[in-house]
């Protein structure tokens, strides 16, 4: 059996390919409201970004109904440095409208499956393209309405379309149960944080003579009964105040690397996102002489992204390596001294991202946080005994959160591979599968070659 792909131009296979606009007034405007602006940065090809979004008024909406988002939409950003990344929209935050940046592709359901699309745009022979697109005209980048209407696509029969999108598309399911178990892990574990060391819920009950919740016996006998003044006002009697400074045994930036393919594996400020460190974000460089000895991460190290606007701030605690890697100069690395618990580090490292972000200095697109503000900021440091139990009861949550994002980095690795295969047909999928694989040999046996 042989699959009869044909190809058609984009237009001819969806109902609407068109983008919308700011409301009047640009972001200020934003009134709030039950629908929301979908804009560039949210989103990625990783899948639709609710950080950042912003909702609008039922009169403001009104004004862009032209562009209202459906179930199942592509969206496509078409302008600036994001240009080209593609998802489909997370239809939990409809009822939404999208921006200047952001096109809606609409797929004729007739004719092309809207999982399909999407993957055969964030294929990189098709990201190459449209980037190459984007790139031919003025100085900034963008993607014309008549660029994507005329743009040839190959597609095949739409249940093989179904099938493929299928098959990847449920490698990308568990690849986001793996991200949300992974958020829920860590949640607890900054919850756990905040009862213990910034409302101090422990020291609060024993001071009323009460049991600490959720606590056992030998946990809450580490924990004082009563409080001491300082500079940061009322904390447990016992514990102390120091600059963040001196609880580290380093506290630097990184170094600006000559990129090549291969080499050394160097995080930037891309790959710190939603507290977590993504490797599939960093670059390569040639290592040499032992340049980047005196910066080579080790597991619990903490990253901050130091510079630029929208990303300064954001913090991200290394819980496993892939291989060796460093660091660039718009990342600042933070490893806990030997007599501090890295994961009662790391954890209140996370904790504070708003107050890193306030802490930049500079122009508007030139913020920037330094080391000295960072090793200045004052905190609260209880008792070692008291942090090394913290790392043992939040360790099994972390440790668990670590195993799922190395193998939504395997099952990644997997589709990406798959991708191309598919949908240039070189591997065909059974039009009934029922189920997408999970393991390479399984994958392996499911394909059938033309």
């Amino acid at each position: 059996m042989t699959s009869e792909r044909r190809a058609i131009a984009l237009n001819a296979a969806c109902s609407k390919i068109g983008s919308g606009a700011t409301p009047r007034g640009g972001k200020e405007s934003y009134k709030g409201g039950r629908t929301a602006l979908i804009r560039s940065q949210n989103v990625y090809n990783e899948g639709f970004v609710r950080g950042g979004l912003v909702y609008i008024s039922d009169e403001q909406a009104s004004e862009l109904r032209n562009v209202i988002v459906e179930p199942g939409d592509v969206l496509l950003n078409i302008t600036g440095d994001s240009v080209a990344r593609c998802c489909i929209v997370d239809s939990s935050i409809l009822p939404a409208r999208v921006n200047q940046h952001v096109a809606i592709v609409r797929a004729e359901r007739d004719v092309l499956d809207a999982r399909y699309l999407r993957y055969l745009l964030v294929q990189p022979l098709m990201q190459a393209h449209l980037l190459s697109l984007a790139s031919a005209g003025a100085t900034r980048n963008a993607l014309t309405k008549g660029m994507l209407e005329s743009l040839v696509i190959e597609v095949p029969p739409l249940p093989e379309q179904r099938a493929i999108a299928h098959v990847l598309g449920t490698l990308d399911d568990k690849i986001e149960l793996n991200r949300k178990m992974s958020e829920t892990l860590e949640e607890l574990a900054r919850t756990l944080f905040k009862s213990w060391f910034v409302d101090f819920d422990p020291v609060h009950a024993k001071a009323a003579g009460k049991k600490p919740f959720g606590m056992d016996d030998a946990t809450a006998a580490l924990f004082p009964d009563s409080f001491e003044d300082s500079e940061l006002g009322p904390i447990p009697r016992g514990w102390r105040v120091a600059a963040l400074g001196e609880l580290t045994s380093m506290l630097t930036r990184g170094r600006a690397p000559s990129y090549s393919d291969e080499g050394l594996l160097i995080l930037n400020q891309k790959c710190i996102r939603n507290g977590r460190v993504s490797f599939d974000k960093a670059r390569r460089t040639e290592a040499d002489s032992g340049r980047w000895d005196d910066r080579a991460l080790a597991v619990g190290d903490v990253l901050v992204n130091s510079t630029g606007v929208g990303t300064l701030g954001r913090v991200a605690q290394v819980t496993w390596l892939p291989e060796p890697a460093s660091f660039d100069t718009h990342v600042t690395a933070l490893r806990a001294a030997d007599n501090v618990d890295p994961t009662f580090f790391g954890v209140g490292q996370l904790m504070k991202e708003r107050v890193y972000e306030a802490l930049g200095e500079g122009s508007t697109g030139q913020t920037e946080l330094s080391r000295g503000r960072i090793a200045a900021e004052l905190v609260v440091v209880p008792p070692e005994i008291v942090q090394r139990r913290f790392g043992e009861v939040v360790g099994p949550f972390r440790e668990r959160s670590s195993q799922t994002e190395r193998e939504s980095l395997t099952l990644a690795e997997l589709r990406d591979t798959l991708l191309p295969k598919l949908l240039s047909g070189e591997l065909r999928v059974p039009l009934d599968v029922t189920h997408a694989p999970t393991s390479k040999s399984e994958q392996l046996g499911l394909f059938g070659d033309h």
